[in-house]
Protein backbone atom coordinates (compact mmCIF):
# COMPACT_ATOMS: atom_id res chain seq x y z
CA UNK A 1 0.00 0.00 0.00
CA UNK A 2 1.13 3.50 -0.98
CA UNK A 3 2.14 5.52 2.72
CA UNK A 4 0.72 9.04 0.50
CA UNK A 5 -2.15 7.54 -1.11
CA UNK A 6 -4.79 9.27 1.64
CA UNK A 7 -4.87 12.20 3.79
CA UNK A 8 -3.57 12.00 7.55
CA UNK A 9 -7.03 12.17 8.94
CA UNK A 10 -7.89 9.07 6.51
CA UNK A 11 -4.86 7.16 7.23
CA UNK A 12 -5.61 7.39 10.84
CA UNK A 13 -8.81 5.96 11.17
CA UNK A 14 -8.19 2.95 9.13
CA UNK A 15 -4.78 2.20 7.31
CA UNK A 16 -3.26 -0.93 7.94
CA UNK A 17 -6.24 -2.58 8.83
CA UNK A 18 -8.44 -3.85 6.08
CA UNK A 19 -6.11 -6.62 5.10
CA UNK A 20 -5.75 -7.45 8.48
CA UNK A 21 -9.02 -10.21 8.30
CA UNK A 22 -8.81 -12.89 10.47
CA UNK A 23 -10.20 -15.25 8.20
CA UNK A 24 -11.09 -15.76 4.39
CA UNK A 25 -14.84 -14.37 3.80
CA UNK A 26 -14.56 -12.36 7.40
CA UNK A 27 -14.05 -8.74 7.32
CA UNK A 28 -13.84 -7.18 10.17
CA UNK A 29 -14.37 -3.25 9.97
CA UNK A 30 -12.12 -3.02 13.18
CA UNK A 31 -8.63 -5.08 13.66
CA UNK A 32 -9.63 -8.07 16.47
CA UNK A 33 -7.06 -8.79 18.88
CA UNK A 34 -5.13 -11.64 18.01
CA UNK A 35 -4.17 -13.16 20.96
CA UNK A 36 -2.50 -16.56 19.74
CA UNK A 37 0.86 -17.03 20.69
CA UNK A 38 1.87 -19.43 17.84
CA UNK A 39 0.41 -20.56 14.37
CA UNK A 40 -0.24 -23.27 12.25
CA UNK A 41 1.63 -23.43 9.07
CA UNK A 42 0.48 -25.63 6.00
CA UNK A 43 4.30 -27.80 5.57
CA UNK A 44 7.99 -27.34 6.53
CA UNK A 45 10.24 -27.19 3.12
CA UNK A 46 14.16 -27.83 3.11
CA UNK A 47 16.08 -24.83 3.95
CA UNK A 48 13.18 -22.95 5.25
CA UNK A 49 14.33 -19.86 7.45
CA UNK A 50 12.47 -17.07 9.40
CA UNK A 51 13.03 -15.32 7.09
CA UNK A 52 10.25 -17.04 4.22
CA UNK A 53 7.91 -15.80 6.77
CA UNK A 54 6.23 -12.67 5.39
CA UNK A 55 3.46 -10.88 7.72
CA UNK A 56 2.26 -8.85 4.86
CA UNK A 57 1.67 -12.01 3.06
CA UNK A 58 -0.76 -13.11 6.08
CA UNK A 59 1.89 -15.91 6.98
CA UNK A 60 2.58 -16.23 10.84
CA UNK A 61 4.22 -18.29 12.83
CA UNK A 62 4.84 -16.93 16.66
CA UNK A 63 3.51 -13.79 18.14
CA UNK A 64 6.73 -12.61 19.53
CA UNK A 65 8.43 -12.26 15.62
CA UNK A 66 4.85 -10.82 14.25
CA UNK A 67 1.26 -10.39 15.23
CA UNK A 68 -1.49 -9.50 12.69
CA UNK A 69 -2.54 -6.87 15.42
CA UNK A 70 1.26 -5.37 15.92
CA UNK A 71 1.61 -5.68 12.23
CA UNK A 72 -1.51 -3.02 11.45
CA UNK A 73 -0.12 -0.78 14.20
CA UNK A 74 2.87 -0.89 12.57
CA UNK A 75 1.96 -0.24 9.03
CA UNK A 76 -0.02 2.64 10.49
CA UNK A 77 2.59 4.71 12.49
CA UNK A 78 5.18 3.90 9.40
CA UNK A 79 2.08 5.85 7.05
CA UNK A 80 1.67 8.44 9.56
CA UNK A 81 5.21 9.55 9.61
CA UNK A 82 5.89 8.80 6.07
CA UNK A 83 8.09 6.24 6.86
CA UNK A 84 8.95 2.95 5.01
CA UNK A 85 9.32 0.57 8.09
CA UNK A 86 7.43 0.87 11.82
CA UNK A 87 8.04 -1.08 15.04
CA UNK A 88 5.89 -1.42 17.74
CA UNK A 89 7.82 -2.00 21.14
CA UNK A 90 6.38 -2.27 24.44
CA UNK A 91 7.24 1.08 25.82
CA UNK A 92 9.09 4.55 25.30
CA UNK A 93 12.16 3.35 26.44
CA UNK A 94 12.57 0.16 24.80
CA UNK A 95 12.15 2.36 21.70
CA UNK A 96 14.72 3.89 22.75
CA UNK A 97 17.07 1.58 24.09
CA UNK A 98 16.34 -0.34 21.06
CA UNK A 99 16.81 2.36 18.44
CA UNK A 100 20.23 3.01 20.40
CA UNK A 101 21.13 -0.57 20.20
CA UNK A 102 20.91 -0.57 16.65
CA UNK A 103 23.01 1.55 16.06
CA UNK A 104 25.58 1.92 18.87
CA UNK A 105 28.84 -0.34 19.37
CA UNK A 106 31.54 -0.01 22.63
CA UNK A 107 33.68 3.15 21.72
CA UNK A 108 31.54 4.86 19.44
CA UNK A 109 29.84 8.39 20.76
CA UNK A 110 26.80 10.22 21.49
CA UNK A 111 25.57 13.73 20.93
CA UNK A 112 22.28 14.44 22.73
CA UNK A 113 20.07 17.44 23.37
CA UNK A 114 21.01 18.51 27.26
CA UNK A 115 17.52 18.85 27.90
CA UNK A 116 16.22 15.11 27.88
CA UNK A 117 13.63 13.63 29.57
CA UNK A 118 15.29 12.48 33.05
CA UNK A 119 15.00 8.34 31.95
CA UNK A 120 16.87 8.80 28.40
CA UNK A 121 19.95 10.75 30.06
CA UNK A 122 19.96 8.32 32.68
CA UNK A 123 19.99 5.54 30.03
CA UNK A 124 22.53 7.17 28.08
CA UNK A 125 24.96 7.21 31.61
CA UNK A 126 24.17 4.66 33.17
CA UNK A 127 23.73 1.94 30.39
CA UNK A 128 25.61 3.07 27.30
CA UNK A 129 28.18 5.39 28.94
CA UNK A 130 29.21 3.11 32.02
CA UNK A 131 28.52 -0.53 30.62
CA UNK A 132 28.67 -0.12 26.72
CA UNK A 133 31.63 2.10 27.04
CA UNK A 134 29.76 4.56 24.38
CA UNK A 135 30.71 7.99 25.04
CA UNK A 136 28.37 10.62 25.59
CA UNK A 137 28.18 14.34 25.25
CA UNK A 138 24.78 16.55 26.32
CA UNK A 139 25.19 20.07 24.65
CA UNK A 140 22.46 22.79 24.36
CA UNK A 141 21.66 21.70 20.54
CA UNK A 142 19.07 25.43 20.48
CA UNK A 143 22.25 26.77 18.90
CA UNK A 144 23.16 24.00 15.84
CA UNK A 145 26.83 24.80 16.36
CA UNK A 146 27.13 23.59 19.87
CA UNK A 147 26.08 19.65 18.19
CA UNK A 148 28.70 20.95 15.36
CA UNK A 149 31.50 21.54 17.89
CA UNK A 150 30.83 18.37 19.95
CA UNK A 151 30.88 15.77 16.87
CA UNK A 152 33.76 13.79 17.13
CA UNK A 153 35.10 11.01 14.56
CA UNK A 154 33.27 8.52 16.08
CA UNK A 155 30.48 10.17 16.80
CA UNK A 156 27.82 7.59 15.20
CA UNK A 157 24.46 9.08 16.74
CA UNK A 158 23.12 12.60 17.12
CA UNK A 159 19.63 12.32 19.62
CA UNK A 160 17.13 14.81 19.87
CA UNK A 161 13.85 15.88 21.50
CA UNK A 162 12.35 18.43 20.22
CA UNK A 163 9.99 19.69 22.11
CA UNK A 164 12.18 18.70 25.01
CA UNK A 165 10.71 17.36 28.39
CA UNK A 166 10.28 19.74 30.12
CA UNK A 167 11.56 23.29 29.30
CA UNK A 168 9.92 22.70 25.92
CA UNK A 169 13.27 23.94 23.86
CA UNK A 170 13.59 23.56 20.36
CA UNK A 171 16.21 22.34 17.81
CA UNK A 172 16.64 22.50 14.15
CA UNK A 173 16.44 19.74 12.76
CA UNK A 174 17.23 19.92 9.24
CA UNK A 175 20.37 21.77 10.16
CA UNK A 176 21.28 19.18 12.54
CA UNK A 177 20.45 16.35 10.44
CA UNK A 178 23.07 17.91 7.92
CA UNK A 179 25.45 18.39 11.04
CA UNK A 180 25.06 14.60 11.52
CA UNK A 181 25.18 13.58 8.10
CA UNK A 182 28.39 15.43 7.53
CA UNK A 183 30.19 13.24 9.72
CA UNK A 184 28.93 9.93 8.77
CA UNK A 185 26.34 9.62 11.56
CA UNK A 186 22.61 9.14 12.70
CA UNK A 187 19.71 11.80 13.39
CA UNK A 188 17.28 9.73 15.89
CA UNK A 189 14.59 12.34 17.05
CA UNK A 190 12.10 11.51 19.99
CA UNK A 191 8.78 13.20 18.27
CA UNK A 192 6.84 12.09 21.79
CA UNK A 193 5.40 15.73 22.25
CA UNK A 194 3.88 16.55 18.93
CA UNK A 195 3.12 13.25 17.45
CA UNK A 196 3.80 13.31 13.70
CA UNK A 197 0.24 15.11 13.19
CA UNK A 198 2.10 18.35 14.05
CA UNK A 199 5.80 17.16 13.24
CA UNK A 200 7.25 14.96 10.43
CA UNK A 201 11.06 15.08 11.83
CA UNK A 202 11.84 12.08 8.58
CA UNK A 203 11.00 14.75 5.98
CA UNK A 204 13.12 17.26 7.65
CA UNK A 205 16.16 14.89 7.43
CA UNK A 206 16.32 12.80 10.67
CA UNK A 207 17.39 8.78 9.95
CA UNK A 208 14.74 7.43 12.99
CA UNK A 209 11.91 8.93 14.79
CA UNK A 210 10.56 7.20 18.03
CA UNK A 211 7.14 7.86 20.01
CA UNK A 212 6.32 6.72 23.57
CA UNK A 213 2.87 5.47 21.93
CA UNK A 214 1.66 6.04 25.95
CA UNK A 215 1.21 8.97 25.28
CA UNK A 216 -0.71 11.29 21.87
CA UNK A 217 -0.74 8.09 19.79
CA UNK A 218 -2.68 6.13 22.02
CA UNK A 219 -4.06 9.58 23.70
CA UNK A 220 -6.31 7.66 26.58
CA UNK A 221 -3.69 7.12 29.41
CA UNK A 222 -4.23 3.25 29.33
CA UNK A 223 -1.81 1.66 27.87
CA UNK A 224 1.97 1.43 28.04
CA UNK A 225 4.14 1.22 24.13
CA UNK A 226 6.22 2.37 21.99
CA UNK A 227 7.13 2.75 18.07
CA UNK A 228 10.35 3.20 15.87
CA UNK A 229 9.85 4.62 12.28
CA UNK A 230 12.92 4.83 9.66
CA UNK A 231 13.23 4.46 5.51
CA UNK A 232 16.60 3.17 6.43
CA UNK A 233 16.33 -0.20 5.54
CA UNK A 234 19.64 -1.54 7.22
CA UNK A 235 18.74 0.53 10.60
CA UNK A 236 15.04 -1.24 9.77
CA UNK A 237 16.77 -4.47 9.79
CA UNK A 238 18.85 -4.52 13.20
CA UNK A 239 15.84 -2.30 14.99
CA UNK A 240 13.79 -5.80 13.75
CA UNK A 241 16.07 -8.09 14.83
CA UNK A 242 16.60 -6.70 18.40
CA UNK A 243 12.59 -6.21 18.45
CA UNK A 244 11.98 -9.84 17.56
CA UNK A 245 14.60 -11.57 18.68
CA UNK A 246 17.53 -10.10 19.97
CA UNK A 247 15.72 -7.87 22.86
CA UNK A 248 12.11 -9.31 22.13
CA UNK A 249 10.12 -6.17 22.98
CA UNK A 250 7.43 -6.02 21.00
CA UNK A 251 4.07 -4.96 22.08
CA UNK A 252 1.45 -6.91 23.18
CA UNK A 253 -1.46 -7.42 21.42
CA UNK A 254 -4.36 -5.56 23.37
CA UNK A 255 -1.86 -2.64 23.43
CA UNK A 256 -1.66 -2.69 20.00
CA UNK A 257 -5.25 -2.61 19.80
CA UNK A 258 -5.30 0.19 22.13
CA UNK A 259 -3.19 1.96 20.23
CA UNK A 260 -4.65 1.60 17.06
CA UNK A 261 -8.35 2.78 18.26
CA UNK A 262 -6.68 6.20 19.98
CA UNK A 263 -4.86 6.44 17.00
CA UNK A 264 -8.26 6.52 14.67
CA UNK A 265 -8.73 10.06 16.75
CA UNK A 266 -5.06 11.79 16.72
CA UNK A 267 -6.09 14.22 14.60
CA UNK A 268 -9.11 15.69 16.45
CA UNK A 269 -7.46 14.85 19.58
CA UNK A 270 -4.32 17.05 18.49
CA UNK A 271 -5.91 19.90 17.62
CA UNK A 272 -8.19 20.18 20.54
CA UNK A 273 -5.01 19.79 23.00
CA UNK A 274 -3.74 22.25 21.12
CA UNK A 275 -6.54 25.31 20.88
CA UNK A 276 -7.16 24.33 24.79
CA UNK A 277 -2.82 24.61 25.51
CA UNK A 278 -2.55 27.79 23.26
CA UNK A 279 -5.47 29.60 25.50
CA UNK A 280 -4.29 28.37 28.94
CA UNK A 281 -0.73 29.39 27.99
CA UNK A 282 -2.04 32.71 27.04
CA UNK A 283 -4.09 32.77 30.35
CA UNK A 284 -0.89 31.96 32.32
CA UNK A 285 1.19 33.83 30.65
CA UNK A 286 -0.83 37.12 31.97
CA UNK A 287 -1.41 36.02 35.87
CA UNK A 288 0.82 37.93 38.37
CA UNK A 289 1.40 34.79 40.59
CA UNK A 290 3.46 32.82 37.07
CA UNK A 291 6.53 34.27 36.22
CA UNK A 292 7.43 31.97 33.09
CA UNK A 293 5.41 30.20 30.55
CA UNK A 294 7.11 27.85 28.16
CA UNK A 295 4.93 27.00 24.93
CA UNK A 296 6.13 27.20 21.65
CA UNK A 297 2.87 28.75 20.55
CA UNK A 298 3.44 32.08 22.90
CA UNK A 299 4.88 34.94 20.56
CA UNK A 300 7.22 35.21 23.19
CA UNK A 301 8.71 31.62 23.08
CA UNK A 302 12.37 32.42 21.94
CA UNK A 303 11.85 29.48 19.37
CA UNK A 304 8.59 30.37 18.23
CA UNK A 305 9.81 31.21 14.95
CA UNK A 306 11.11 27.96 14.18
CA UNK A 307 8.26 26.87 15.58
CA UNK A 308 6.71 27.94 12.95
CA UNK A 309 9.05 26.87 10.57
CA UNK A 310 9.07 22.86 11.03
CA UNK A 311 6.03 21.95 13.07
CA UNK A 312 2.32 22.09 11.41
CA UNK A 313 1.27 23.03 15.28
CA UNK A 314 2.38 23.52 18.55
CA UNK A 315 1.24 20.70 20.72
CA UNK A 316 -0.76 20.01 24.19
CA UNK A 317 2.07 20.63 26.64
CA UNK A 318 3.57 23.24 28.31
CA UNK A 319 5.39 24.28 31.27
CA UNK A 320 5.17 27.11 33.25
CA UNK A 321 6.88 28.28 36.93
CA UNK A 322 4.90 30.05 39.62
CA UNK A 323 5.84 32.84 41.62
CA UNK A 324 6.50 31.15 44.96
CA UNK A 325 8.90 28.29 46.50
CA UNK A 326 8.03 24.85 47.06
CA UNK A 327 5.17 25.30 49.82
CA UNK A 328 3.59 27.37 47.64
CA UNK A 329 3.88 24.82 45.29
CA UNK A 330 2.44 22.66 47.25
CA UNK A 331 -0.52 24.59 48.02
CA UNK A 332 -1.13 25.57 44.12
CA UNK A 333 -0.98 21.49 43.35
CA UNK A 334 -3.71 20.99 46.44
CA UNK A 335 -6.14 23.58 45.39
CA UNK A 336 -6.34 21.87 41.53
CA UNK A 337 -9.38 19.64 40.78
CA UNK A 338 -9.01 19.20 37.07
CA UNK A 339 -5.27 18.41 37.06
CA UNK A 340 -4.30 15.22 38.58
CA UNK A 341 -0.95 15.36 39.79
CA UNK A 342 0.51 12.60 37.76
CA UNK A 343 3.52 11.73 35.33
CA UNK A 344 2.77 11.28 31.56
CA UNK A 345 0.84 13.35 29.73
CA UNK A 346 -0.72 13.22 26.18
CA UNK A 347 -3.99 11.40 27.38
CA UNK A 348 -7.34 13.30 27.46
CA UNK A 349 -7.20 14.14 30.33
CA UNK A 350 -5.06 17.34 31.56
CA UNK A 351 -2.48 16.43 34.13
CA UNK A 352 0.03 18.49 35.82
CA UNK A 353 3.93 16.81 37.48
CA UNK A 354 6.20 18.63 39.22
CA UNK A 355 9.54 17.50 37.35
CA UNK A 356 12.30 18.42 40.07
CA UNK A 357 10.70 15.35 42.55
CA UNK A 358 9.20 13.49 39.45
CA UNK A 359 9.66 12.82 35.95
CA UNK A 360 13.57 14.39 36.44
CA UNK A 361 14.26 13.24 40.31
CA UNK A 362 16.69 10.65 38.75
CA UNK A 363 19.26 14.04 37.78
CA UNK A 364 20.98 15.23 40.59
CA UNK A 365 20.57 18.85 42.06
CA UNK A 366 23.49 19.68 40.41
CA UNK A 367 22.25 18.63 37.00
CA UNK A 368 18.51 20.21 37.66
CA UNK A 369 20.39 23.81 38.37
CA UNK A 370 22.05 23.82 35.35
CA UNK A 371 19.13 22.84 33.35
CA UNK A 372 16.70 25.10 34.53
CA UNK A 373 14.58 22.69 36.58
CA UNK A 374 13.17 24.56 39.67
CA UNK A 375 11.49 23.54 42.38
CA UNK A 376 8.87 25.95 41.10
CA UNK A 377 8.77 24.46 37.58
CA UNK A 378 5.73 22.38 36.59
CA UNK A 379 4.49 20.99 33.03
CA UNK A 380 0.96 20.45 32.26
CA UNK A 381 -0.61 17.73 29.78
CA UNK A 382 -3.47 20.33 28.55
CA UNK A 383 -6.22 18.05 28.01
CA UNK A 384 -9.29 18.33 25.67
CA UNK A 385 -11.94 19.31 28.53
CA UNK A 386 -13.68 22.57 28.41
CA UNK A 387 -10.76 25.37 28.47
CA UNK A 388 -13.16 27.40 30.75
CA UNK A 389 -13.28 24.62 33.69
CA UNK A 390 -9.66 24.58 33.26
CA UNK A 391 -8.90 27.92 33.15
CA UNK A 392 -11.20 28.80 36.28
CA UNK A 393 -9.85 25.63 38.03
CA UNK A 394 -5.81 27.06 37.31
CA UNK A 395 -7.28 30.59 38.22
CA UNK A 396 -8.59 29.24 41.56
CA UNK A 397 -5.19 27.34 42.69
CA UNK A 398 -3.17 30.33 41.30
CA UNK A 399 -5.25 32.57 44.28
CA UNK A 400 -3.97 30.29 47.13
CA UNK A 401 -0.39 31.88 46.26
CA UNK A 402 -0.97 35.14 44.50
CA UNK A 403 -0.31 37.17 47.69
CA UNK A 404 3.04 34.60 49.09
CA UNK A 405 6.36 35.97 48.53
CA UNK A 406 6.70 35.85 44.89
CA UNK A 407 10.38 35.37 45.09
CA UNK A 408 12.41 32.86 43.72
CA UNK A 409 14.23 30.37 45.64
CA UNK A 410 16.50 30.23 42.82
CA UNK A 411 17.96 31.99 39.37
CA UNK A 412 15.25 30.61 36.62
CA UNK A 413 17.25 29.53 33.60
CA UNK A 414 15.30 29.38 30.21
Amino acid sequence: MDNNSNSFETMSVTYGERDQSPAPGVEDVVVPIHLSSTYSIPRIEKGMSLEDVNADDGEYLYSRLANPTRNALEHRIAALEGASHGFAVVSGTAAIATTMSAILTPGDHVVAFEDLYGGTKSMLKRFFNERLNVGVDFVDATDPENVAAAMRDETALVWMETPTNPLIHLCDIAAIAEIAHAHDAKLGVDNTFLSPYFQQPLALGADVVIHSTTKYLNGHSDSIGGAIVTDDDALAEEIGFLQQIGLGAMLSPFDSYLTLRGMKTLPLRMRQHEQNALAIARFLEEHPAVDAVHYPGLESHPQHDLACEQMDGFGGTLSLELATDLDGVVEFLGALQHFPLAVSLGGVESLIEHPATMTHSPLTQAERDALGITDSLLRISVGTEAVEDLRYDLDTALSMISTTDTAHPTTTQS
